[in-house]
């Protein structure tokens, strides 16, 4: 598409991203070690007291996380210049998209021509909205977009497109041959975006919930409070968005004016450049992530050797101060709750709950479903190398993108409601939000599948006729229905507190900034005293506000429910 670098990176600018990569990891390797403590702190505590919550009914499948491959020809915008050339794609379990020039190649197991993990990327399917997007992207001062060189995709309409669209890396640009392949892709896509985005979120790890808090808490320190989509992905590729939003405005004033071409040629040079940069970045995060994994798992190790013997301590300690705390903060942050979060509660939480709620409803239904569809194979008589066939397909729902978009759209329904009522709260996670309500609805799935499975095995023998398993198939329908019912009920109440916090908390703590984190030098001397990276007053700090805020949410219509 026209005009490009001659050059992505020079000596010099490499030079400078390294210590851009450097400074920041300088800047936030010490935020993840005292996460890295309080997580430990945290894993022991919940240990120790007794969780107040219920525990799941289903049993848990260890099938996820994953999204099922997905191969086939398309035609793909690439070369230089620019041209739609056929080539073979498949999008492997784990989330990557690679591409070859022919099917042999993939077969015969040669290296793609490319690939790309698909972290961070949007599918567009409207070549009309793609094109607007350049537009935007790098417009020309003139406006005047009449006397552009010409453009392959304007030369040639595509009728079933498939662009990937990413703020920091280069566009994919293919085509499907049908609507029926493009919706297939656009879906498997779909996919694969999500699980390469909440490999963190879904982790139960001590370190991914300490690298979450570490990035929030470092981005609170430079005034970002609300939460947005930068945590989304790996650990290197979550510090490489944060320092590519760092970055962009200078890199747009610097280079952009330097950009050879029009238009959208521009655009598309502009989207190169910043891809060379990500990958700069990218690389430089990972390296200095791996250099510091040993130091990281010694830590864990002395953490976990330190911190338990001295537990009573640390929480009697932790509770005093607390309580001191409490005291000196609630007038603030009572006239804060009052005046700005107790008016907007009510909604967020019903559109919350709205959200998750029919996500689920529609995982009921579809699970329902599929159970009856084998209890109707099972009382035909069928052959059991077609009974075989069913239950295999049964088992694989979870992963079937087809099946278990009904289940994927609800979750987006409430998107632009929900994201109108937040944006005063400076929350603009929406698709982080998104993409938990989709996952929760796959591993539910998932569960009930497993038990399903489980119970079936159980209960039925070659003595039973196909009436007499039929029944008993039913018995386990009822069963597993009603457990998913209570474990769906749990996960609603569970994705409704932990979002309100994520909205509302970031908001309240920078409301409070002036007039009650002041104070904290006052009541370091108590924390100290304890000699453990686990306890600081920033962190006690939070956890007061945080058990304030939750005391507010408990008390609304989500607990009625």
């Amino acid at each position: 598409m026209g005009g490009r670098p001659s050059s992505p990176l020079d000596k010099k600018q490499q030079q400078h991203l390294r210590g851009q990569v450097d400074a920041l990891l300088k800047n936030f390797l010490p935020q993840y070690r005292l996460q890295l403590a309080a997580s430990v702190l945290q894993q022991i505590s919940q240990e120790l007291i007794p969780q107040e919550l219920a525990g799941c009914q289903l049993l848990h499948s260890k099938k996820l996380p994953r999204v099922r491959e997905h191969r086939g020809p398309l035609t793909q915008l690439w070369g230089h210049p620019p041209q739609w050339q056929p080539i073979f794609c498949v999008l492997r379990g784990d989330g990557h998209l690679e591409w070859f020039s022919h099917r042999e190649e993939y077969e015969n197991g040669d290296r793609p021509l490319g690939s790309m993990a698909l972290t961070g990327y949007t599918v567009l399917t409207s070549q009309r909205e793609y094109l607007h997007l350049l537009d935007a992207l790098c417009p020309d001062s003139s406006g005047d977009h009449t006397q552009e060189e010409p453009d392959p995709l304007l030369e040639m309409p595509v009728n079933f497109p498939l662009f990937l669209q990413h703020p920091f890396r280069r566009h994919l640009c293919f085509s499907a041959a049908t609507g029926e392949a493009q919706r297939a892709w656009r879906l498997a896509l779909q996919g694969g975006i999500r699980l390469r985005g909440t490999v963190l979120q879904r982790s139960q790890a001590p370190a991914a919930r300490a690298f979450l808090e570490a990035i929030r808490l470092y981005r609170q320190h430079q005034g970002h409070y609300g939460h947005d989509d930068t945590t989304l992905g790996s650990d290197a590729e979550v510090l490489t968005a944060v320092l590519m939003r760092d970055l962009l405005p200078a890199l747009r004033a610097e280079n952009q004016p330097s950009l050879r071409g029009t238009g959208r040629a521009r655009a598309w040079a502009w989207a190169e450049f910043l891809d060379a940069i990500h990958a700069a970045v990218l690389a430089g995060a990972s390296a200095g992530l791996r250099a510091f994994q040993p130091e990281k798992d010694e830590l864990l190790v002395a953490l976990e050797r330190t911190i338990r013997p001295d537990m009573d301590q640390m929480l009697r300690l932790q509770g005093r101060v607390a309580g001191k705390l409490r005291a000196e903060v609630r007038g603030p942050l009572e006239s804060c709750l009052r005046k700005k979060v107790d008016a907007q509660l009510p909604r967020v939480t019903q559109t919350l709950l709205n959200t998750v709620e029919a996500a689920l409803a529609a995982v009921q239904t579809l699970l329902a479903q599929g159970m009856d569809r084998l209890s109707r194979h099972l009382r035909g008589s069928p052959s059991s190398a077609r009974l075989r066939k069913e239950v295999y397909s049964f088992g694989e729902m979870p992963w079937d993108p087809e099946l278990m978009q009904t289940c994927y759209h609800e979750a987006e329904r409430s998107q632009r409601r929900l994201g109108q009522l937040v944006v005063p709260f400076g929350f603009l996670g929406a698709r982080s939000l998104v993409f938990g309500a989709q996952d929760l609805a796959q591993q539910l799935m998932a569960d009930a599948v497993a038990t399903f499975l489980q119970l079936a095995d159980q209960c039925l023998t070659t003595a039973l006729d196909c009436n007499q398993a039929a029944q008993q198939l039913e018995k386990v329908r009822g069963r597993v229905l009603k457990k998913f019912q209570s474990d769906s009920g749990l996960a609603q109440r569970r994705f409704v507190r932990g979002w309100q916090l994520c909205i509302f908390l970031p908001f309240v703590l920078s409301q409070l900034e002036s007039s009650c984190k002041m104070e904290l030098p006052g009541f370091e001397g108590d924390v100290l005293a304890v000699g453990s990276p686990a306890l600081t007053i920033e962190s006690v700090y939070e956890d007061v506000i945080r058990g304030v805020l939750l005391q507010r949410i408990d008390g609304g219509p989500a607990r009625s429910r």
